[in-house]
């Protein structure tokens, strides 16, 4: 399935010692670090602190809206997570009073805290992320897990972080797929987006799923899948009863799912285009903790965070600086995440951007979106390499215990791998 997604290569040379992610919800724990709006007793939202046990984020937004009885438009958050974990996350209610949110009752949800603010939670509000994890039934014992796990901590330690791919959860734990929507979306074909997402069978899947969409695959009964689709299917059966009512309005099916949902789909592909490009870079032997010439390397924002906003240009010229930089936290190298207005970088790197955007047949024109104006993307850059904090790895007997800090959108499963390195 890695590979599938361009997620390709190790950046440490030490041997994995295999094991298994996420044997119950309680093995994978994070905790958001944000920068929450100040309190405000006058505010007309509330930010909310929710601990919450194996809900998808976009999901437990609509649970959260039909629970509390408003549009999920009044819902806002920080940043997305994993379903099969348990995450302690913001999020922020328009019109609705802190005492509400401190009533609510949700299954596997808890409210640990709720205060009025003057402004809603946005994307930047995420600083990063805390992980701990358990990594169960390694494939070697100890003391010899042990000294490889020491190894591969010394060598990340080393590098100051780790390839900063965009793990499978990003594309769908069970079901994959999300960048093949994006993709379909971006080439304007809505009808092979709407059924990649609905139909589609994945081997693998809950037999159920497999049966009902498998069959909606072969015949196009949309009127019979509405009625065999599982009732917690809730995205599928909402394009479903769309497209009952309005055959081939494939368009309007997609206006249906959340905003934040057809997003995440564009951006999936840009991701799944990343992905390719820094496993491309690796497989050259390009470092990702340095940058060599052509190379486009941001900054340290006020935070520390990687400012994709500016861009330095590597040359010859200044290469040795800007390393310093990188060698310092204070810099990383970056490749392109592709939209309308991507800009590429310069010496081989640039020939591995433009290579794979080449190969998927892109115009940077196909990112902006006609029908579905905002879902387009302009693009951005992305650091190739994601920077660790507090950073423990511990053998206990069969299991792997990992603690972390990392910053926002890098992946603590893309940071184990390199432990495991079960590819």
């Amino acid at each position: 399935m890695e590979r599938d997604l361009g997620i390709e290569g190790y950046l440490t040379t030490s041997p994995g010692v295999g094991g298994t992610l996420k044997v119950s919800a309680e093995d994978f724990v994070v905790e958001e670090v944000s920068s929450p709006p100040d309190p405000d007793p006058q505010g007309r939202y509330t930010t909310a602190t929710l601990r919450v046990r194996e809900w998808e984020t976009n999901r437990l937004v609509r649970q959260l809206a039909k629970s509390l009885h408003i549009s999920r438009r009044r819902i806002g958050f920080a940043g997305t997570k994993d379903k099969r974990a348990v995450t302690t996350q913001l999020f922020s209610f328009e019109g609705v009073p802190p005492e509400t949110l401190r009533a609510l009752r949700i299954k596997d949800v808890e409210v640990l805290d709720a205060f009025a603010t003057a402004r809603p939670l946005e994307i930047g509000d995420l600083v990063g992320n805390r992980f701990r994890i358990i990594v169960r039934d390694l494939r070697l014992a100890d003391p010899e897990a042990a000294a490889i796990i020491e190894e591969t901590s010394a060598q990340l330690q080393a590098f100051r972080g780790f390839p900063n791919f965009f793990g499978v959860q990003r594309f769908g734990s069970v079901r994959p797929v999300t960048h093949e929507v994006g993709k379909h979306i971006v080439k304007g074909a809505f009808r092979g987006a709407v059924e990649t997402y609905v139909a589609n069978p994945i081997p693998g899947e809950d037999p159920e799923s497999f049966e009902v969409r498998a069959l909606l695959a072969e015949t196009g009964d949309v009127k019979e899948a509405l009625h065999t689709y599982p009732r917690n299917y809730t995205f599928e059966k909402a394009l479903l009863s769309h497209l009952s009512g309005h055959p081939d309005d494939y368009v309007g099916a997609l206006r249906i799912l959340p905003l934040n949902l057809l997003i995440m789909f564009v951006h999936a592909y840009q991701s799944y285009l990343y992905n390719l490009i820094l496993g491309e870079r690796m497989r050259r032997g390009l470092p990702v903790h340095e940058p060599v010439d052509g190379d486009l390397v941001l900054p340290a924002d006020r935070r520390g965070l990687p400012d994709r906003e500016r861009v330095i240009e590597v040359s010859n010229d200044n290469l040795e600086r800007v390393a310093a930089r990188c060698r310092e936290g204070k810099a990383w190298v970056s490749a392109v995440l592709f939209g309308s207005e991507s800009r590429f970088a310069e010496g081989e790197m640039g020939r591995i951007e433009k290579e794979v955007v080449a190969r998927e047949h892109l115009r940077p024109e196909d990112f902006i979106i006609p029908d579905i104006p905002r879902i387009s993307s302009r693009g951005t850059r992305r650091e190739i390499l994601a920077p660790v904090r507090s950073l423990e790895a511990r053998v206990h007997g069969s299991t792997l215990d990992v603690s972390v800090e990392l910053t926002r959108g890098a992946y603590a499963t893309c940071l184990l791998r390199e432990y495991m390195k079960n590819g």
